[in-house]
């Protein structure tokens, strides 16, 4: 009995530190095979409110599959009024001797990439971002068709740290 009660307190601790209480929305979209190049990632949020400062990431997970050292992303937010902003990212996914930035024990690394900084989301209603690969072979003007190597793709919103 006095293990049974050892083991709850235990896992009751663990729950409490594993939280993540900055977290506002965390959402994956799982890669089938690979990243076709006209295949667009959606994600549709709706913010907690039109006043606190909240940061945005671009969440990569990736196997060695990927043989790319960087990333190139079009992402795209849609406001609810209809305003829509565009961006062109890239984003270092190796070191320079070919290891895989990221987190992760197993042939997955996960990337929390920046996209925003301090977004005040200052409509109320629903947000549609929209997340694309854009990448080339160099010296090629074509996209690649198919990239491989890319497993989940996701997008998450965070309070500022000391602002909400």
């Amino acid at each position: 009995m006095r293990n049974n009660s050892w083991s709850l307190f235990i896992v009751i601790i663990l729950g409490f530190t594993s939280c993540d209480s900055s977290q506002v929305f965390d959402e994956y979209k799982t890669i089938t095979n690979s990243w076709h190049k006209d295949s667009i990632i959606e994600f549709i949020i709706t913010p907690p409110d039109t006043t606190n400062q909240y940061n945005l990431f671009v969440n990569i997970r990736n196997t060695s599959d990927f043989k790319y050292s960087n990333l190139f992303l079009i992402v795209e937010m849609n406001f609810p009024n209809g305003k829509v902003t565009k961006d062109t990212l890239e984003y270092l996914m190796t070191k320079p001797n070919g290891e895989f930035l990221g987190t992760g024990f197993s042939d997955v690394k996960e990337n929390k990439l920046w996209y925003k900084e301090a977004v005040v989301f200052t409509e109320s209603g629903e947000y549609k971002v929209n997340i694309q690969h854009a990448m080339r072979e160099n010296g090629s003007v074509r996209g690649i068709e198919n990239l491989e190597g890319i497993t989940d793709i996701g997008f998450r919103i965070e309070k500022m740290q000391g602002k909400n």
